[in-house]
């Protein structure tokens, strides 16, 4: 009998999609990474992914010559809020939206004027929504709408070049699935728009069908294997970081960040996400637009043409100025936990003795305070306190960014899972979907090793909580001016 005791994940972020075999006791044997061919913030080319995927197997597949045949499941993780519309044949129809997309925000007022009275999900109709997306496809490209059979996330459109099937998970696409027959209502009936663009939702550790054949290159190799549901990136690394359980805090730092936390009973926060993650674990949380983004873009600013990593080292190697400095890390609007897509950033607080590190230092204190104010929030509505949080991504590699966040939220911040737990993620979903575990916590338990922790520094947490509150008030005060600028055109 043929030996198949290795996983073949992917995990489609916004700078690359990365995919790696992993063998049966957690170790990535081979591990491949393919650049993103454009930014995808606003949209993408979902070919792009695919002919990335084709490219990565093949890669993996010489690395590991016969040992490829072992591998036997696939599983895709991928970034989320990102709408890809296929048509009858499982082909886009348009470009897919990406996620920093706010076109749709001069909609919102009148799509929630015409969802169903006492529709819940109606509150969360912002520019980030999908179906404040579509509402506004109906009116810019009706002739695309019209042609779309369902609206998937990208990684279910890979699985659909896999399979031939067409399906998403109820964790990726809740937003849209709450939209499409919610209590109160069906707010995309009220919007004019087709609930039956929504797909099936499976559970992550289902089934999803046999890799199909006659597949190109190496994928080819791998027909009849079952491909796994999964869910999107952030579920796949926090489960690879081993925070995918109740009392842990999860931080992944990549182009943008997403932070939630754990709890074993469901809760709800403003401007919180709050979804059942499988197995008990109820997440309170969300993503952001600002993170490794916000850093490279004040790193160019503060020392163009220096390699990031040592401007970074440079910078905060320099003496700190005594006056504090604030920075509302508002780039591109921001998602969790504002949802406000006319948000505009500042550096608040400028001293004559502030030099770059100081700002770069506030730079990272920005996103971190953001951090602190969902971690506090999730806090009070579960009633419980998160024991540390679990901090993976491109970010995490940075030591200085990890203490930074661990005075911000005075929590232990702690890598585990490897430099790519998004991977190993996906090979622990896929492990105990073929029943290899009996659950995700045993695999976790199992697989996951933790490499380093950082503990809060006293001193540096408790200057973080003084500034909190002036960070608040920073956000408030300037809100409404950030709003009035969006407004305005040069």
């Amino acid at each position: 009998m043929e030996l198949r005791d290795l996983i073949l994940s992917f995990d489609l972020g916004a700078g690359a999609m990365r995919g790696g075999v992993t063998g049966p006791d957690g170790v990535t044997l081979a591990s491949a990474a393919e650049p993103s061919a454009s930014p995808p913030e606003i949209e993408a080319d979902p070919e792009d992914w695919w002919r990335a995927a084709q490219r990565i197997a093949g890669v993996l597949a010489e690395a590991l010559k016969g040992d490829f045949d072992r591998i036997g499941a696939v599983a895709v993780a991928g970034f989320t809020r990102t709408q890809v519309l296929l048509d009858a044949g499982a082909n886009p129809v348009r470009a897919a939206i990406g996620f920093a997309d706010r076109a749709a925000a001069p909609l919102a007022e009148e799509a929630r004027a015409l969802a169903p009275p006492g529709a819940p999900e109606a509150a969360r109709l912002d520019a980030f929504h999908p179906a404040l997306r579509l509402f506004r496809l109906a009116r810019k490209e009706p002739e695309a709408l019209a042609r779309a059979r369902a609206v998937v996330e990208p990684k279910d459109f890979l699985n659909a070049r896999l399979t031939g099937r067409v399906a998403t998970d109820a964790i990726s696409s809740a937003r849209l699935l709450a939209a499409s027959a919610g209590g109160g209502g069906s707010i995309l009936a009220a919007l004019g728009l087709d609930p039956g663009l929504a797909p099936p939702a499976l559970d992550p550790l289902e089934r999803l069908g046999p890799v199909r054949d006659g597949l190109p290159g190496a994928f080819a190799r791998l027909a009849g294997r079952p491909v796994i549901a999964m869910a999107h990136d952030s579920w796949a690394a926090a489960l690879g970081l081993g925070a995918l359980r109740p009392g842990y805090g999860y931080n992944l730092t990549g182009t943008t960040e997403v932070f939630g936390v754990f709890s074993d009973a469901p809760a709800e926060a403003e401007g919180l996400l709050s979804v059942d993650w499988g197995e008990g674990a109820k997440q309170l949380g969300g993503p952001s637009l600002s993170g490794g983004d916000t850093l490279l873009w004040t790193l160019g600013l503060l020392a163009p043409g220096e390699g990031p990593e040592s401007a970074m080292a440079r910078l905060l190697a320099a003496p700190r100025a005594a006056a504090p400095l604030l920075f509302l890390p508002y780039l591109r609007g921001e998602r969790t936990p504002w949802w406000d897509a006319s948000l505009r950033g500042a550096w608040v607080g400028l001293d004559r003795a502030h030099g770059p590190g100081d700002l770069l230092r506030a730079a990272l204190e920005g996103v971190a305070f953001l951090n602190r104010i969902v971690l506090d929030r999730a806090e009070a509505a579960t009633g419980a306190r998160v024991s540390e949080v679990r901090f993976g991504g491109g970010g995490a590699a940075s030591a200085d960014w990890a203490r930074i966040k661990a005075a911000a939220c005075g929590r232990p911040f702690v890598r585990a899972g490897g430099p790519e737990p998004g991977l190993l993620g996906g090979a622990l979903a896929a492990m105990t979907a073929l029943g290899r575990f009996p659950k995700l916590a045993a695999a976790q338990e199992a697989l996951v090793r933790e490499s380093a922790r950082f503990e809060p520094e006293a001193g540096e947490a408790a200057r973080m909580d003084r500034l909190l509150p002036h960070f608040l008030a920073a956000h408030r005060a300037l809100a409404p001016l950030g709003a009035a600028l969006a407004g305005e055109t040069s």
